[in-house]
């Protein structure tokens, strides 16, 4: 339901020739028959052109861009209209504007998933509400409603409920707030999971806009998401003959496509009603239809974790679709959806950079980007839907060609479309196969992909989470062998079904969810550790092969080595780390090296492009809550606090053929739902580099020290991959426990 249309069912009795501009009369009919693509085709130019726009106009504005999901120009408007109201125009016939840029803002949140933002927003709202004004009640309504659904959704039922109560007692006299009011209730209660009360708010008579008042407006931004709520109580509720017809005819509703957050919820649940009546083909249509719009919403979202949690509730669209896939011999596009699900979430992140790397070779590459976002935004804010698909195989097709042609790595990181499964397959070496793992709340599949062919084998998922992390665990203590039979119960569940499929030894593994946190050669048969059979590295995701695979490395003249960083307590030293420095800088020629002080961020920023080797042995810092700001932590200087974030990555321009993160959990990303990592290898990866060595754990900086004297040692003969797998080996001779030797992976290219 919309949360901020709530306003035109009260405004409708004062846009009457007469009491306001034409002009206005004219905007408000097209919010109110729900066609926001034209509303936003009038204002928008005005906006453009610099011309007068109104706060009553920016509210019509900013509540079209809602409901079409452009995200990112709402608080844009939200922004504007703050200032409107800061000049005094504050007002409109005596109903107060000055809330809803808050109001904004907190729907914005909302539906990114950004619940306490939400709240803060609205709660502001609520502090600045004024009562004997004409939209009180509307206010009020619209208020309450975002509390009650974000407190619902955190998990605080009780003060949700309170919210609804208030809502509940709303005075609907000389006024046909009906409709909002018990839409608004039936939004909590269905946050709240109670779908039999949603049922009975959407049916309650009072819901019906009287029909003396329909003469003036269309209630069609009303009708809309009240009958959705209607359908999927029905739904929710066991009535799925009653649901399916509502369902159907939403979806021929000539504006269902201009309410974002609807069309694909309504596309969901026809196919799982398609699905229990045997129409498959059917339900595949409608899945991969739901997937194309969400992945067109995500676009305009410009907040990290917001950006995360707005993909988060959708990733069951990916869930479902992929068996059903599976079950019908359809593994290349099973398996081109799960890259998309995994891919998706960091292209839209990456496109929150304020700034990318300049690369001689992709000089063009943001001048078109730019272009590509400009020519996508005008799509979905200004085409109408039937337009849409037309304009896009002319226009923005057009600009996605010359980015691909003028910078194919940034075009990877921004594409919509997924890396073609034959560009996966040349992008393997001869003697080498993916091995890439999806699973779902029921199933779990591993994509075995050659050169040549793929096979997808199904394997147990019951219980998997909670096994890899005891088995973490138990990794923990080096003086324990509690890990054994945790290691051989993975073994045999995630990699013993795939002995038959696998014809080579050299593997490049692509985990999923959990699995990023496990350490694969640790894993162990009745023959010894997978280390000992297999040579492999990690990505994360399969398309990242075709960004790298026309890398190659520059002759080693030089390199860069930073240890054991000062940060300024002495606990934090890492005497061993500086060691570590000391000791490979004895091993590579020219080896510039950079301890305690000298050791600072600035330093990688301004000179790190012109070394092909850059070694970090220092503290990592992992940030769970937001992975951009991960950090290794240097030497602080004037200019900085001595963290080189994730986030300062994508700006670098590295082009190193080997980054090595000798620190403290540098290969951790954030596991979302959206199956996002993001650590610093994707961020190196970007920047340029090759490969990139990090660790799951914090790892004995002695035991480090020796592993990576011998990896550096090793690169004279081996090509980088076997060159850290020997080094492991050579390492568990005289450190058995794979706490000292397992953290470490490969990212990247393998030679």
């Amino acid at each position: 339901m919309s949360k901020i249309t709530a306003l035109w069912l009260l405004l409708c009795l004062f846009l009457i020739p007469g009491c306001v501009t034409a002009d206005d009369v004219t905007l408000s009919a097209l919010m109110q028959k729900g066609e926001h693509h034209a509303l936003i085709k009038e204002i928008q130019p005005r906006l453009d052109k610099g011309g007068e726009v109104t706060s009553f106009q920016l509210l019509l504005l900013g509540s079209a861009y809602y409901e079409v999901r452009r995200y990112q120009t709402v608080l844009t408007v939200a922004d504007l209209m703050d200032k409107r109201v800061a000049a005094g125009d504050d007002n409109f016939f005596g109903g107060d504007l000055s809330v809803y840029p808050a109001i904004f803002r907190a729907a914005t949140y909302l539906d990114q998933g950004e619940y306490a933002k939400a709240i803060d927003f609205a709660a502001r709202a609520g502090s600045r509400l004024k009562q004997n004004q004409i939209f009180y009640r509307a206010q009020l309504i619209q208020i309450s409603n975002i509390l009650g659904v974000a407190n619902a959704f955190l998990g605080h039922r009780e003060v949700a409920r309170e919210h609804l109560a208030v809502i509940s007692r709303v005075d609907l006299e000389k006024s046909n707030l009906g409709p909002e009011k018990f839409i608004a209730m039936a939004r909590i209660h269905m946050a709240l999971k109670e779908y039999g009360k949603a049922l009975l708010s959407v049916d309650d008579p009072r819901a019906e806009v009287p029909a003396s008042l329909k003469i003036h407006y269309d209630p069609t931004f009303q009708a809309v998401p009240r009958f959705f709520i209607r359908c999927k109580s029905l739904y929710e509720t066991g009535k799925q003959a009653q649901a399916k017809q509502g369902y159907d005819q939403l979806l021929t509703h000539p504006q269902i496509s201009q309410f974002g957050g609807i069309h694909w919820r309504v596309l969901q649940d026809r196919a799982r009603i398609a699905q229990t009546e045997g129409a498959i083909a059917e339900a595949i249509k409608m899945l991969e239809k739901a997937i194309e719009i969400i992945e067109q919403q995500r676009s305009s979202i410009d907040s990290e974790s917001g950006r995360i949690g707005f993909v988060g509730d959708k990733q069951s669209l990916y869930h479902a679709l992929v068996p059903l896939l599976l079950a019908h011999g359809l593994e290349a596009r099973a398996f081109e959806y799960v890259e998309r699900s995994k891919a998706r979430a960091l292209v839209d992140l990456l496109a929150t950079q304020k700034s990318f790397a300049a690369r001689p070779r992709e000089a063009q590459g943001g001048d078109i980007l730019l272009r590509l976002m400009g020519a996508e935004s005008d799509l979905v804010a200004l085409a109408a839907p039937e337009q849409v698909a037309a304009t896009r195989s002319v226009a923005a097709y057009e600009i996605r060609r010359s980015l691909k042609a003028q910078a194919p790595e940034l075009a990877s990181l921004v594409s919509v479309a997924s890396t073609p499964l034959k560009e996966i397959q040349q992008s393997l070496q001869l003697d080498e196969a993916l091995l890439e793992y999806y699973y779902t709340d029921q199933d779990l599949v591993a994509f075995v992909v050659g050169r040549e062919g793929l096979k997808a084998v199904r394997l147990e998922r019951a219980g998997l989470e909670d096994r890899v992390i005891k088995f973490r665990a138990s990794l923990s203590n080096a003086d324990s062998r509690d890990y054994l039979p945790q290691s051989e119960q993975i073994y045999n569940r995630l990699f013993k079904p795939l002995l038959g499929s696998l014809k080579v030894r050299k593997l490049v593994v692509v985990p999923h969810g959990v699995l990023h946190y496990l350490p694969f050669y640790a894993l162990r048969s009745e023959r010894g550790f997978l280390i000992d059979d297999y040579s492999l590295r990690v990505e994360p995701s399969a398309s990242v092969l075709q960004l790298i695979a026309g890398r190659r490395d520059k002759a080693v003249t030089t390199a860069l080595l930073l240890g054991n960083p000062d940060l300024g307590n002495a606990r934090l030293d890492l005497q061993f780390a500086q060691e570590e420095a000391s000791s490979i800088a004895r091993i590579l020629p020219n080896a510039k090296v950079l301890l305690r002080r000298q050791a600072t961020p600035d330093f990688v920023k301004q000179q790190g492009g012109r070394f092909p080797i850059i070694h970090f042995a220092a503290h990592g810092l992992f940030n769970p809550a937001e992975p951009m700001n991960s950090a290794v932590l240097l030497a602080p200087d004037r200019s900085s606090d001595g963290r080189l974030k994730v986030s300062d990555l994508y700006s670098l321009s590295l082009d190193a053929n080997l980054v090595t993160l000798s620190a403290c959990q540098t290969a951790l990303g954030k596991v979302t739902t959206g199956d996002d990592v993001v650590g610093f290898a994707r961020g190196l990866l970007y920047a340029g580099a090759s490969s990139i060595v990090s660790s799951l754990w914090d790892v004995d900086d002695l035991a480090t020290r020796d592993l990576m004297v011998g990896f550096y040692q090793n690169l004279a003969q081996m090509d980088k991959q076997e060159a850290l797998r020997q080094a492991q080996i050579n390492t568990r001779k005289k450190y058995e426990h794979p706490n000292y030797w397992a953290a470490f992976i490969l990212t990247g290219n393998a030679r």
